[in-house]
């Protein structure tokens, strides 16, 4: 069986590159639990001085693997949520690299990324309600602080998908590329910051964020509470099993 998440490590930067392709890179616990051990390898390896995280020209991430929240009980810990904790808690700069679909997870982890990348051809959604779920990764807080309260609303509520032009607008994406040039120019961006003096970046970046640390972990908090009881409610179970009938 193929790795499902690649790693490399050149000239100060480590790639993560999701390769669950026949999946549109849809995450299970196990590549959860792959993801928190690469992030914690990065933040401890000093020679790292940038991540990026991406899937290829035509797909980035289709968010949860739903098999995993049919199956989940009310026992069972959710390495989603682990994951986003970790994420919340990395200190060094994160570019992420998004092309094709981008859905739940694979949006909301975007809003803790320091530069966002996309294609022409992603499209972004947060389809929580219509799963009989909530905002999670922090989304509830990061999103609004970007759109409003009402923009926010909409796109986490009503869960319409969205284009690379309108996350450009919204906040969520620096730059749109063509696919083609996608890899390569994320990498540059990479490249360049991990060529930067290191202290001054992580101080900028340190500086950047600690206003809202203490809401943001306590945003994740309540949406984890949230999210795991909807998850484990029957009207979640009961949506998300007529995706396998």
């Amino acid at each position: 069986m193929s790795q499902l998440i690649l790693t490399a490590e050149e000239q100060g930067v480590f790639t993560i590159t999701l390769n669950r392709g026949d999946k549109k890179n849809a995450l299970t616990n196990a590549m959860y639990q792959q993801l928190c051990q690469y992030f914690a390898y990065a933040e401890q390896t000093a020679s790292i001085h940038c991540v990026v995280i991406q899937g290829n020209e035509h797909c980035f991430c289709a968010g949860n693997d739903l098999a995993d929240f049919l199956q989940c009980t009310a026992d069972d810990d959710l390495a989603a949520l682990e994951f986003v904790k970790v994420l919340s808690q990395f200190t060094k700069p994160l570019i992420a690299s998004v092309a094709g679909v981008a859905v739940g997870i694979g949006t909301t982890l975007l809003l803790h990324c320091d530069m966002v990348i996309a294609a022409t051809n992603s499209y972004f959604q947060l389809p929580f309600t219509k799963l009989a779920l909530c905002p999670e990764a922090g989304s509830s807080l990061l999103l609004t602080q970007k759109v409003g309260a009402n923009k926010a609303f909409e796109l986490m509520v009503l869960g319409e998908s969205f284009n690379a032009e309108q996350a450009l607008e919204f906040g969520i994406v620096n730059k749109v590329c063509q696919s083609e040039e996608l890899i390569a120019q994320t990498i540059e961006v990479a490249k360049t910051i991990a060529n930067l003096p290191v202290e001054s970046v992580m101080t900028s970046r340190k500086l950047i964020r600690q206003a809202n640390n203490s809401l943001l972990k306590q945003t994740i908090e309540d949406e984890s509470q949230a999210f795991f009881k909807l998850v484990n409610s029957a009207d979640c179970k009961k949506i998300i099993a007529k995706f396998f009938k």
